[in-house]
């Protein structure tokens, strides 16, 4: 249906894609995988003729006897979105914010003049409840809507006009699992009733497994190995494709490390919000996001905390962290009372590494600063902090001369680091990482699992490891606790659980979990 032929990409000179070949058939799923800065996306945008200014282009991007690299903006205008439709990974960023989802959906059928602004209307109606979103009003805005749903309502927006092709990069990355099952299922029921191709950009190979019939590995802008998905996993022969499978499945090494004296505790901890009131004169209501929960945390353990979107778990970390009050029950950390008093002389004993590391750092600021930043707890900086940053970036395999560099001079894994770093400079006792690799491809995934667990064996660091990642959080705690609706449903040892788990909702979270067959790793495994 679309033929990529020796398509090369270089930006200012620098070479982005080299000689992609790569055939996207009518009604197939063609998977797309590599790391980081492997040049996916940047295939995707080459596509839709999206290339950022100072892009210079060579080869050919055939869409029926159409050249797309050689047409003009208007005629490109035309096909985007007609017969090329994109899903972009962070629905809240490609979403516009002061505007409904109705409008948006109907943006498109207007712009190409596939219909009146009523018709709009109704074929808005129409694919919004194709996605699941049937009972939700056009009216609603995006921040109004969960992350799954603004995931479907840019879905609607990409299939209003009936695409030959499909383009979602990485369309699942910031989902739970229970969610992003349900969006490859609706991606895939869509394809198949459409009669579409869809090229699904992504760094999961457990998803490609599950999800397609032809996949190409890309590696620094080269493709170097495609094949059918199921032959290719069983006979991989590039070395790269080997490492990713393996990185995919790597487990850290962790010697197990004695039990001590709880440094945290939870009793029976209730966290209430405010709902809005539903009439002038109606007291306003209460909504429970953690009702009654209970936990310990040893010192050198490692817990993990598991469930889907909106079950509590920010905000019980809100709590442990000292920043939200409780309405009920008490959390004890180091022996006081912690809450939004918490002395800063022990608020420095817990710190937190975000998932978006990008967005938790200040862009002006250089690395030693903002590794540096937590230092302001303390009544006055430490004299020799320009040494205590350098001791923090070696210990995380960052080199000490970085310090004088920015923030976005660094890749997606570096920056990471750099965030573990900045936890581990009032040298805390516990740690707490909030879906701290969720957005990494599998091998800086794999890195980062070993510093965590590399310092944890160094320090005797505790973690409280939050992920919908279910693979993660089996490698890398000791013991895992399973949130729904604001209570713990099920606790134990990780192994135990996931082997043998109790509580239903534990059973539905591990079946909707991407897997690769085991057969078909055999080879890979051997190699």
């Amino acid at each position: 249906m679309i033929a990529l032929e020796t398509l090369s990409v270089s930006i200012h000179g620098t070479p982005i894609l080299r000689n992609v070949d790569l055939g996207l058939e009518t009604g197939k799923i063609t998977g797309l995988v590599g790391e980081s800065g492997s040049g996916k996306s940047m295939t995707a945008l080459a596509i839709m003729g999206l290339l950022p200014n100072g892009a210079e282009v060579s080869g050919h991007v055939r869409l029926g006897d159409e050249d797309l690299l050689s047409l003009r903006e208007t005629r490109l205008c035309a096909i985007r979105g007609n017969r090329i439709g994109m899903i972009f990974q962070e629905p809240m960023t490609a979403l516009n914010p002061v505007k409904t989802i109705g409008d948006q959906v109907t943006e498109t059928l207007l712009i190409h003049g596939r219909a009146t602004r009523r018709e709009a209307r109704d074929i808005a109606t129409d694919k919004l409840a194709r996605v699941g979103l049937g009972q939700t009003p056009l009216s609603r805005f995006p921040h109004e809507l969960s992350g799954g749903q603004r995931q479907r309502v840019a879905i609607a927006m990409a299939i209003a006009l009936h695409p030959d092709l499909l383009i979602a990069d990485e369309p699942t990355t910031a989902l739970d699992v229970t969610t992003q099952a349900q969006i490859l299922d609706l991606i895939r029921d869509i394809v198949t009733e459409e009669g579409m191709s869809l090229l699904l950009i992504t760094h999961d190979l457990a998803v490609v497994a599950g999800m397609t019939d032809h996949t190409a590995v890309m590696k620094e802008g080269e493709i170097v190995e495609q094949g059918e998905t199921e032959t290719l996993f069983r006979t991989m022969s590039h070395p790269y494709t080997k490492a990713l499978l393996k990185a995919s499945s790597h487990q850290p090494e962790r010697p197990p490390l004695p039990v001590q004296d709880p440094i945290l505790t939870g009793e029976g901890v209730i966290r209430d919000y405010r709902t809005p009131r539903p009439s002038l004169f109606a007291a306003p209501g209460r909504f429970r996001a953690v009702n009654a929960v209970s936990f310990t945390l040893g010192k050198g353990e490692s817990l993990g905390l598991v469930g889907e979107s909106g079950c509590g778990k920010s905000t019980l970390t809100r709590a442990i962290l000292g920043l939200d009050p409780i309405q009920g029950g008490t959390i004890t950390a180091f022996g006081h009372r912690v809450g939004p008093g918490f002395p800063n002389a022990l608020r420095s004993g817990i710190q937190v590494v975000f998932q978006d590391p990008y967005g938790s750092f200040n862009p002006r600021w250089t690395v030693e600063r903002l590794v540096a930043e937590p230092f302001h707890l303390m009544p006055s900086p430490p004299a020799d902090r320009r040494a205590r940053v350098a001791e923090a970036l070696a210990d995380v395999g960052i080199e000490p001369t970085a310090m004088d560099r920015f923030i976005h001079e660094f890749s997606g894994g570096q920056r990471q680091r750099i965030a573990i770093a900045r936890a581990l400079i009032t040298k805390p006792e516990l740690i707490v990482l909030d879906e701290a690799v969720s957005a990494l491809d599998v091998s800086v995934r794999a890195q980062v699992l070993d510093l965590i667990a590399k310092l944890q064996a160094e320090h005797g660091l505790s973690y409280i490891f939050i992920s919908h990642d279910l693979s993660v959080v089996r490698a890398i705690t000791d013991r895992v606790m399973v949130m729904r609706e604001g209570e713990i449903v099920e606790t134990g040892a990780t192994e135990a659980v996931f082997s043998n788990p109790q509580h239903p909702y534990t059973r539905t979270l591990i079946a909707a979990t991407p897997q690769i067959p085991e057969d078909w790793q055999e080879k890979a495994k051997h190699a």
